[in-house]
């Protein structure tokens, strides 16, 4: 008989505390007793992270990287062994894995890995045994044995890997939120709840700041073929399905609006500079964003969230590069947004009309992007869902 498999993964919301991890098992086990072998992915309860980061902060400014590896993956680490004990009390079996133990390998980048192959033996061997498998989502192994991390958001990676290699049913990713919504609806009160949204359109607002799923999770899928949902832990809804078929949702002209804080911008002199600053990037693996250039000016956009050293390779750059931090974005995505220049330029006149002034402007197919200071990202944000999707 074919094993039927489901993956689930639930975010740090979601085990924030004891009585939200036996909720979260009791969910769990209502999955197992519908017939399927459950795999189960969690991230670390609740501000784990950060709290782990700020003390590593206090030790060095700029910690090594491997260090935090080491460090950080230890919050998923408590997560699945609580739950895991939750199952157990509820009357069934089963097993804690790290990523490691999982077969989760990745690349040797420290704080931010990439999953290069999965190889779930020990996974499968525990479902053949009948147990739910929790595993420590956010973490692997490297080809050289060392303990990774994924970066922000990797444990979404984490089940969809793992969902495709154990030809699972389909992936939960299961969070506070209902689903992928057109804006984030803390800033955005119009937000609507999106029914389904394909993967190219969903890979371009998770890159470019939405944080409902991480973005290499929507690639694992498309690639893979999972069927992939978002949904909330709590509540009945049928969330986001991650596949959008022709014609749902199609009304709207565009299918959502993202903004990204935290940016910052590296200019360099083509003839000068420019070779340094894309070596410094190379060595520090910059996450980079965005990358503009003409015979004078080169600027490279990124985020410093998953570049701990940040203020060391800061260093590396003064005096030859200029450096403009607190910077943002906002993007809108749509089927070819970034094709009609109509629109484009309809985008500049709202920036326009509310004051905002706009740094820089890229687009694809799917996506513009509008990049401007950090603190008028919201009110971007607003008014371009205002006049793109609320119109």
């Amino acid at each position: 008989m074919a094993r039927r498999v489901v993956v689930q993964k639930y975010g740090g919301s979601s085990v924030a505390d004891v009585e939200k991890i036996k909720s979260v098992a009791k969910r769990v086990v209502a999955t197992r007793e519908q017939g399927f072998d459950v795999v189960v992915v969690v991230s670390a309860m609740g501000k784990t992270t950060d709290e782990l980061l700020a003390r590593a902060k206090l030790i060095s400014p700029s910690p090594s990287r491997r260090e935090l590896d080491m460090l950080l993956s230890c919050g998923e680490r408590v997560s699945m062994a609580l739950l895991t004990m939750a199952i157990q009390e509820l009357g069934h079996e089963a097993v804690s894995l790290t990523g490691s133990q999982a077969g989760i390998l990745t690349n040797a980048r420290h704080s931010g890995a990439r999953i290069i192959d999965v190889r779930p033996f020990r996974v499968e061997d525990e479902l053949d045994d009948g147990k739910i498998v929790i595993v420590a989502g956010f973490q692997g192994v490297s080809y050289k044995r060392e303990v990774t991390t994924l970066g922000r958001g990797g444990s979404d990676t984490t089940a969809v890997a793992l969902a495709g290699a154990l030809g699972a049913e389909y992936c939960e990713i299961c969070s506070d939120v209902d689903g992928v919504y057109s804006a984030d609806p803390r800033i955005v009160d119009a937000a609507t709840l999106l029914k389904a949204i394909s993967h190219e359109e969903l890979l371009e607002l998770t890159s470019h700041g939405a944080k409902v799923l991480h973005a290499e999770s929507v690639e694992f899928a498309r690639r893979s073929g999972v069927a992939l949902w978002a949904r909330a832990t709590n509540g009945d809804g049928e969330g986001t399905r991650v596949d959008k078929p022709e014609g749902v949702d199609s009304e709207h002209p565009i299918t959502g609006v993202t903004g990204v804080r935290n940016l910052v911008r590296l200019r360099a002199r083509v003839t000068q500079s420019m070779d340094h600053m894309l070596s410094v990037a190379a060595d520090a693996s910059l996450p980079v964003l965005h990358l503009d250039a003409d015979h004078e000016i080169a600027d490279l956009w990124f985020s410093p969230t998953d570049v701990p050293d940040w203020s060391k390779v800061r260093e590396k750059l003064m005096g030859q590069v200029e450096i403009e931090e607190a910077c943002g974005a906002v993007s809108i995505v749509g089927d070819f947004f970034g094709r009609n220049a109509a629109k484009l330029a309809r985008a500049r006149s709202v920036a326009a009309g509310i004051g905002i002034r706009i740094k820089a402007m890229a687009t694809s197919p799917l996506r513009a992007t509008l990049f401007c200071a950090e603190a008028d990202v919201d009110a971007l944000t607003r008014a371009l869902h205002r006049a793109f999707r609320e119109e």
